[in-house]
């Protein structure tokens, strides 16, 4: 399973969804920007595999159109991909927490019943964002969100993949203190600092969890992906270890899924 010098997107996503040796990331984050475009492209690259995705979505940034551009491009009717994605909304945390922690399952369920072939996948986009609530207390937050961990876990370790994508605000900087995070000249009462700090747990806790973590970002060429983190125990199945790399996604039409992407080289 060694990966080739030189990678399109499309190879990427196809050693992370149709091998299955033991160790293979279960649950790959993605964060930064463009997040939300990607995650919608590669729904519907997946749907196009003939794969049921199910998309619980926290940050209001799934869109179906990039999902129709990618059918077209592909020469597939647009419908055949929409019909495999099945998309539940969070607006709040506690129903970011329920989503997954219950309705989740039930859907997994319905989904395995209708495909025999291949296991659902699941897009969890803004996997932190209605945690940052500052109408809700940064305890009662932080163990939602820590229940929602849990689960994802247990159904990761029964093979339940987890595809994360985190938009913008973007991690805070390694050895960002506590203190550093709660300081805001602009606001004495410190609340713009108190969503800093929770920022900073939320993030760490989704990188600590992540077997893979992708930067993104976005220039004059496009969106590119760097690999932070890759688990060891994943080259023991065969698969390269791999050093921080760069992938540049370069749409050559006017919006996300015209056109190809682009290759990553190590």
């Amino acid at each position: 399973m060694d990966l080739p010098v030189e990678s399109s997107l499309d190879q990427i996503l196809s050693q992370l969804t149709f091998a299955n040796p033991p160790g293979l990331p279960r649950k790959i984050l993605f964060w930064g920007e463009g997040a939300g475009e990607v995650s919608s492209y590669i729904a519907g690259w997946m749907a196009g595999q003939g794969m049921n995705i199910i998309v619980l979505d926290g940050a209001n940034r799934f869109d179906p159109y990039v999902v129709s551009s990618f059918a077209k491009k592909a020469l597939i009717p647009p419908e055949s991909l929409l019909k495999r994605i099945r998309i539940a909304r969070a607006f709040t945390c506690y129903q970011m927490a329920t989503l997954v922690e219950e309705k989740l399952i039930a859907l997994l369920r319905r989904e395995e019943a209708i495909s025999q072939m291949h296991k659902p996948r699941v897009i969890l986009l803004g996997p932190i964002t209605t945690f940052l609530d500052e109408d809700v207390l940064e305890r009662e937050s932080r163990l939602l969100f820590e229940r929602m961990l849990r689960k994802m876990e247990e159904m990761a370790t029964g093979g339940v993949s987890f595809y994360l994508f985190q938009p913008n605000p973007p991690f805070p900087k390694v050895g960002m203190s506590r203190n550093d995070c709660r300081t805001d000249t602009r606001n004495p009462r410190g609340t713009r600092g108190l969503v800093d700090s929770q920022r900073a747990f939320l993030s760490r806790r989704l990188f600590q969890i992540s077997d893979w973590v992708w930067r993104m970002s976005l220039d004059d060429e496009g969106v590119k992906l760097i690999l932070e983190k890759q688990l060891t125990k994943i080259a023991d199945c065969g698969m390269r270890k791999l050093i921080p790399l760069t992938l540049s996604l370069s749409p050559q039409g006017r919006g996300w899924g015209e056109g190809r992407f682009g290759h990553l080289v190590i």
